[in-house]
């Protein structure tokens, strides 16, 4: 596709030229993801990856995140797409001259993570805290990184495999909810040409399959205790296994007819994980997540999906030592009454 068919932005034009000017002939560079890395991420590094490749050439190149793959899609997605994810722990962080940080940013990170510096940062969630990079592009109106992605790949004049296209697409697909999240004519753009080359079966195949069978005693458990006021469901599953079991509980009933938004939380090593999914109409859980709980947690999000993250030993300062089932649900309940005020004029 032509750039005088797929407009460019600006500012895509200039950080590229910076981002030229940066990469050494054969570099090193580490390609950094926060979490347990998405298809967004994943193909996002993957595109910045094939263009620093095929523009400068890179002697070494690694893709690290901070937490391991979990779900099943994910694991299936990135195999399938051959590339090899490491932890911290099996990456020799200080080898790499440049270390990029994809879908996230230097203030996601914890204590323990201070120490890194990431030279460049790729995101598309609102900016957040107090930090800086050599170079930074984040645009909190994308819908998904894959898009900002696309212009970068369009600007480097390479030739775009079907794997990446297929990747950028399934990324946009995935972070924009099939287009129910807030997006832009700029992801409309990027997923309209993806799709003329990825492989779309591929994509339907990882779709399918996406709920392992042993999660299905998390949503027997929520159907019996989930709590609804009034169009916002509201549910505590205890110690669960994995995010992912937050998440998929939290988009299965935010499709029940008259839900607006839906809250789900689970306690996962020594974090308490809370996901919030909503209509993106009447209420925005981005702020709603971070009016109920940023003074002591972490995360954020957009209009239609949040997450926030709370240390236990924080969790427990506020409850005064009692985990309970009773006891986190009083906490989440007297948190999310901060909500009630009406969120007007946000539109991330």
């Amino acid at each position: 596709m032509k750039e005088d068919v797929f407009p460019i932005r600006k500012e895509t034009g200039l950080n590229f030229n910076k981002l030229m000017d940066m990469v050494q002939p054969d570099d090193s560079l580490l390609l950094m993801m926060h979490g347990s890395p998405d298809p967004d991420a994943i193909a996002s590094a993957m595109a910045l990856h094939e263009v620093l490749q095929k523009t400068k050439g890179l002697s070494r190149s690694a893709f690290m995140s901070t937490e391991p793959l979990i779900r099943q899609q994910n694991i299936e997605f990135a195999s399938s797409m051959h590339v090899h994810i490491q932890l911290m722990n099996q990456v020799d962080i200080q080898s790499y001259r440049l270390i990029a940080l994809m879908d996230a940013q230097p203030s996601f990170f914890s204590r323990e993570m201070n120490f890194i510096r990431p030279h460049i940062v790729f995101d598309h969630h609102p900016y957040e805290g107090e930090w800086s990079a050599e170079l930074m592009d984040i645009r909190p109106n994308y819908g998904a990184l894959s898009s900002i992605m696309t212009e970068y790949l369009l600007c480097s004049r390479i030739k775009i495999s079907r794997n990446l296209h297929t990747a950028l697409l399934y990324g946009i697909k995935t972070d924009t909810d099939n287009f129910d999240r807030s997006t832009i004519i700029e992801d409309i753009r990027a997923y309209t040409y993806h799709s003329k080359y990825a492989n779309i079966q591929f994509i339907r195949r990882i779709e399918l399959n996406q709920t392992p069978e042993r999660f299905l005693k998390y949503f027997n458990y929520a159907y019996h205790h989930i709590n609804n006021f009034r169009g916002r469901r509201v549910c505590f599953l205890g110690n669960v296994e994995s995010a992912d079991v937050c998440v998929q509980i939290a988009d299965f009933y935010l499709r029940l007819i008259g839900t607006y938004y839906v809250v789900v939380s689970g306690i996962i090593g020594d974090r308490l994980i809370i996901i919030f999914r909503g209509d993106g109409y009447r209420q925005n859980c981005g702020e709603i997540a971070k009016r109920a709980f940023g003074s002591i947690g972490k995360g954020g999000g957009h209009r239609s999906a949040a997450r926030m993250e709370i240390p236990l030993d924080i969790l427990k300062e506020n409850l005064e030592g009692a985990l309970s089932q009773r006891s986190v649900e009083k906490f989440l309940f007297k948190q999310l009454k901060r909500e009630s005020k009406p969120v007007s004029g946000v539109n991330e």
